[in-house]
């Protein structure tokens, strides 16, 4: 098969679309398929060292970088249109990552121009709690393309049972699959030794790390946790939290002002985006991870998270939360500042208990978020769509 990715841009600082559409095409591509992504070369205000001009091969998937121009808030490239009018119509079936931007539009334009088939990965773009933001400006989209998109794309693609079930009302009926995302299980294999991540910061001392790791934005809950933190801590002395990750606007700001107010400034550190191995350092060193987010249509992080056996205590707005409950990987609990403090406070008190929790999340992770395993399910989803895309075109 011949699969196209289409996305606005693969910088790191925009976080897990960008993972998950490298990641899924690596491993498609490994399983001997011949697989592309088109992409801009966007990076938050400036642009990724990546050439404009030629193919870049990365473990067997081509990756074409097209130049961003403005608008850049829409990731616009007249660039990337005129390498996907030519790349579509040699294409079996294009992938179409996220919504409401300017590769949408003209992915969903040329698929139908060319007959080739089309799914749509919204990423959460279709849970209520984002779907109501910026209505106004989402409603001239859709009338503009993206209600014809979704209408006609062949499926749409959630990564939970959870996501799809918020997202229906908003996706015409269009079929829906649900695929989630995976790990690189090796990078968690070999753990560095504790105390690395520690060394770094040396604020920390020894006391019990509390992680959030990701996008310091305004979903993700971090007023929630700077509320609970700042009662954890007024009940221990043992306890520093860490909140790692891009902050893409302006975002930081505010959580240091909330950590301000709460008398916890002081016992807080942002170290900024994490990679490779610092980002597994932070997990090997940290108590627990936690993410409170008010929408969270899978959370890569957690599985990371659970992958370096830590224990995880998460909102029940995090897509993948059955998941974690049923395995008994962690704690989940309501966007509440009190609850989640006692889910911090109990697993700090049971320190067994937090360990049997991280043991059962790396059991979850082998067995259900293997990357292999999960392209295997690509590849018979991508499979079904082309062969009944092409029986209703005969």
């Amino acid at each position: 098969m011949k699969i196209l990715h289409v996305i606005a841009n693969l910088a790191p600082r925009y976080g897990g679309p960008f993972k998950a559409c490298w990641e899924m095409a690596r491993a498609v591509a490994d399983l001997g398929h011949e697989v592309s992504i088109y992409t801009t070369n966007q990076d938050g205000p400036g642009t990724l060292q990546a050439p404009t001009d030629r193919p870049v091969w990365r473990e067997g998937v081509e990756v074409r970088y097209f130049p961003i121009q403005p608008p850049r808030f829409w990731s616009t490239s007249l660039p990337l249109a005129g390498g996907l009018r030519r790349k579509i119509k040699v294409s079996d079936l294009v992938h179409v990552h996220n919504l409401y931007l300017f590769h949408d539009l003209v992915a969903g334009y040329y698929c139908r121009v060319h007959g080739v088939p089309y799914l749509i990965q919204p990423h959460g773009a279709l849970d209520p709690f984002i779907y109501r933001r910026h209505r106004g400006r989402k409603q001239l989209l859709e009338w503009g393309f993206q209600n014809r998109n979704i209408r006609k794309a062949e499926a749409i693609l959630f990564t939970t049972a959870n996501e799809q079930e918020l997202a229906a009302p908003f996706t015409f009926q269009t079929p829906g699959l649900v695929v989630p995302l995976g790990i690189d299980q090796a990078e968690f294999e070999l753990m560095p030794e504790p105390g690395r991540f520690r060394s770094r910061y040396p604020e920390i001392g020894d006391k019990a790390i509390i992680l959030f790791l990701g996008r310091v934005n305004f979903k993700k809950g971090l007023d929630i946790l700077a509320q609970a933190f700042g009662a954890v801590a007024r009940r221990r002395q043992d306890v520093h939290l860490v909140v790692a990750g891009p902050d893409n606007e302006g975002w930081g700001d505010r959580v240091r002002s909330w950590l301000k107010d709460e008398g916890v400034l002081a016992r807080s550190t942002f170290t900024g985006m994490l990679l490779g191995p610092d980002k597994v350092a932070a997990y090997r060193d940290a108590a627990m991870f936690v993410l409170p987010s008010y929408s969270e249509n899978f959370g890569l992080a957690v599985v990371e998270a659970m992958a370096a056996g830590l224990p995880v205590i998460i909102s029940d707005n995090v897509n993948i939360w059955r998941e974690v409950e049923l395995a008994g990987a962690g704690k989940v609990v309501p966007c509440d500042a009190p609850k989640l403090a006692d889910g911090i406070l109990d697993l700090l008190d049971k320190p067994e208990t937090a360990y049997q929790m991280g043991q059962k999340g790396k059991k979850l992770v082998r067995d259900d978020y293997e990357w292999h395993n999960i392209a295997i399910r690509l590849q018979e989803s991508y499979a079904a769509i082309i062969d009944r895309h092409r029986r209703r075109m005969k």
